[in-house]
């Protein structure tokens, strides 16, 4: 019961919402001299008023209802086709009906408003305690003319307001992500962040001083695992921030010593992986203007992604180099090639080869990589061959360290 409450609210709504319907009963009252006129919305168990003009005094307002089986409309709605009569007590058809002695009635007409897909909404209908000359084609014509385009509208209204509806649904669910990925940021910035820089200090102490070699071992190892933990966090962290709309966060700034500061990117990791040769030929003469720390994280990326993949054998190279009008950046390193279809897929976030082993990342360092050249206004692609090894390649556009900017 509730549910179809609902449904006949939703129908008053939609009619009031058609601001000529109004107008139509004011036309049909004037075109017939019948004093009473209204929208019904006509279901098989309800007849309801959606519109209304009482001339008459009948009594029924917007909202009201009768019982369905003292209607005609009841009758329309089962034949779909209009009952006109301009005087009841001497209609051979319905002199003898009960609705017109229920209700007073003598003139009486009824048309049904169909939808354009074939569903049944309700009657245009009117009635009056006096004859009318309701039956001429003229007459008959106008209503059924009111009566379609009363159908197109209660369609187009049901329409927008569905979309409406729909909208809103999808800007609450919006909101609701949003909140949710705010709490998520929140977790990963504070509450996981927290017990991680507990675990790298104890790392650190075991790493300090004289300790039994197993304890070195172990220190070595949490600090490691930390090291990795704290990477992940802060990728997971840039990707929610960056798919909240705003992208990654940056700070433009004059930087005179990106030099040492790749260098240093390159000494850490060449730490983390013992055994693994890393060449490097990095010269850059000039200041430039951008995000140190992103920049150092774009190497960082792209190199511990080259000691990953590549084969523990061979060299890395990384490059970072003047050239042009572009700071080139650059990372190489051999063994097997990334499949020609896997190459349109490898900055797409949390992507990884099949090839991948269980536990080596959650697929968004190159993706991150990705966004922090774009930011810069730059770009970044990959090559990849069994003869010449996997190369990542960046090019940004050079800002001089005095105020232009890679935006």
């Amino acid at each position: 019961m509730t549910d179809r409450n609902e449904a006949i609210a939703r129908d008053l709504a939609t009619v009031g919402r058609i601001s000529v319907v109004p107008s139509l009963l004011r036309i049909v009252c004037e075109t017939t001299g019948m004093r009473f006129a209204a929208v019904a919305r006509v279901t098989d168990s309800s007849w309801t008023a959606c519109a209304v003009r009482d001339d008459l005094g009948f009594g029924l307002d917007i909202g009201g209802q009768l019982e369905l089986e003292t209607t005609l409309c009841n009758e329309v709605r089962c034949v779909r086709t209009p009952i006109v009569i301009d005087q009841a007590s001497t209609d051979p058809v319905y002199r003898n009906h009960p609705t017109p002695r229920i209700y007073g009635i003598e003139s009486y007409i009824s048309v049904p408003i169909i939808r354009p897909d074939g569903s049944y909404f309700g009657n245009l209908c009117a009635i009056d305690s006096r004859p009318a000359t309701v039956s001429d084609p003229k007459i008959l014509g106008m209503f059924m003319g009111f009566a379609e385009l009363l159908a197109l509208q209660i369609d187009s209204e049901e329409r927008q307001a569905a979309a409406n509806s729909a909208l809103q649904t999808a800007l609450l669910d919006a909101q609701a992500t949003a909140e949710l990925r705010e709490q998520f940021i929140a977790v990963l910035g504070h509450d996981l962040r927290n017990p991680v820089t507990a675990v790298a200090m104890i790392a650190g102490r075991l790493l300090r001083g004289p300790a039994p070699a197993e304890v070195a071992m172990l220190g070595e190892r949490l600090k490691a695992t930390s090291q990795r933990m704290v990477r992940l966090i802060d990728d997971v962290l840039d990707f929610a921030r960056g798919r909240m709309g705003n992208g990654i966060g940056m700070r433009f700034e004059p930087i005179a010593d990106l030099a040492e500061a790749l260098r240093h990117v390159v000494s850490e990791l060449r730490l983390a992986h013992p055994g693994r040769l890393v060449g490097e030929n990095i010269a850059i003469d000039r200041p430039l203007r951008g995000d140190r720390g992103r920049l150092q994280q774009l190497l960082s990326n792209l190199l511990g992604n080259a000691l990953a993949y590549g084969t523990p054998d061979q060299p890395v190279l990384v490059a970072a180099l003047i050239d042009g009008d572009a700071l080139a950046i650059s990372v190489t390193n051999h063994g097997t090639p990334i499949r020609p279809d896997d190459l349109k897929r490898v900055f797409e976030p949390y992507w990884r080869p099949s090839s991948s082993k269980p536990g080596g990342g959650l697929g968004l360092g190159l993706y991150i990589c990705w966004e922090i050249v774009k930011a810069h206004g730059g770009e970044i692609g990959v090559t990849s061959s069994a003869e010449a090894g996997t190369t990542f390649m960046a090019r940004l556009p050079i800002g001089d360290g005095a105020g232009s900017s890679w935006r």
